[in-house]
């Protein structure tokens, strides 16, 4: 079978590369999906270039995301009822940049065939997160304000239409005023022009302000860290709550324990594998069908661009991304 794999951490451009295996073969308790589709992440990049929350066992096979078809039970209840089913393929250990993968059966989730291969293969890292962090981990009510970091991203699109379906108002920082309009049409309440290696953080902390006021914000959530992180903490108000899930900027937090003290202020980390895992199989079918819901109605769908076979990885890498998920595509359906 095809895969991408690396045998050296760098950059993606570098070291990926197309290469052939053996077919897995499925252990009990696990199945073996034949991968339809799956899209690039920033996360799957990051775990390539070695600064992702967890290293790679090297040569590695990308890609924590997809979507395939269940074509071999290793032995177990639940590989049994999912034979032959389109699933949602949740590889925490990477390895869905692959023509066939083998994972535990509990890491594969039944999808609606009402969802398209592009909305199935994109179906749970950022939808689940926009709606895990806003609903269940902040459960930020009617009317509150969120402050959100990178908002101009997927992720931040789906956190915009989610707060107009459910009542909470956006505040959105981006870098570029050519995002402003984007965002307005997606329905944010308002958007915040600053770059935080350009201004100062006050400049941050007098836009919020003008905006909600001297309170400051209750929540805010970010992807970025360094010194953006650290401008957003000085815009909670009391009780304030910051999200922090992501590290693009590969940048440490940095700030006095005072702006804490002094608010009674909380940062708290987020991490959906580690969340999902410590939830129980009813919360997961419950949340699968909302997520489906909510993709379909177009609040948390997905707006693909670019799509590669696996032999074009290295086109994949140098193209630049436009403003859509990257997909690869594997097998037909």
């Amino acid at each position: 079978m095809k895969c991408v794999q690396f045998q050296a951490i760098g950059p993606p451009s570098e070291v990926l590369e197309v290469s052939e295996r053996n077919v897995p073969v499925a252990n009990p308790g696990e199945v073996r999906v034949r991968m339809l589709a799956a899209p690039i992440n920033p996360s799957d990049l990051m775990f390539v270039e070695g600064v992702y929350g967890r290293q790679p066992a090297l040569p590695q096979v990308p890609g924590f995301e997809g979507v395939g078809i269940v074509e071999e039970n290793g032995g177990g209840l639940r590989g049994r009822m999912f034979m032959g089913k389109r699933v949602a393929v949740l590889n925490q250990d990477g390895g869905n940049w692959a023509e066939q993968v083998v994972v535990p059966a509990k890491q594969v989730i039944p999808l609606s065939s009402r969802l398209s291969t592009q909305q199935a293969a994109t179906f749970f890292v950022n939808p689940a997160t926009a709606w895990v962090t806003t609903q269940e981990v902040l459960q930020i009510p009617k009317g509150a304000w969120l402050l959100q970091t990178a908002a101009a991203s997927q992720l931040g699109r789906m956190i915009v239409r989610l707060g107009k379906q459910m009542g909470f108002r956006t505040l959105n920082v981006v870098r570029n005023k050519a995002q402003v309009e984007l965002l307005k049409s997606q329905g944010a309440d308002d958007v915040i022009v600053f770059d935080a290696e350009q201004s100062p953080a006050g400049e941050l902390r007098k836009q919020v302000s003008s905006i909600v006021g001297d309170s400051g914000v209750r929540f805010a959530i970010d992807p970025v860290g360094g010194t953006l992180a650290n401008a957003v903490l000085e815009t909670l108000g009391m009780g304030g709550q910051l999200l922090v899930f992501g590290t693009l900027s590969e940048q440490p937090l940095q700030f006095s324990p005072r702006d804490l003290m002094t608010r009674q202020a909380t940062v708290t980390g987020f991490w959906l594998g580690n969340f999902m895992q410590a939830q129980s199989l009813l919360f997961k079918l419950k949340l699968v069908r909302r997520l489906t819901r909510l993709i379909l109605d177009g609040t948390l769908a997905t707006q693909v661009g670019d799509t590669f076979r696996l032999d074009d990885i290295a086109k994949a890498m140098a193209t630049k991304a436009r403003s859509g998920k990257t997909l690869l595509l594997m097998n037909e359906s």
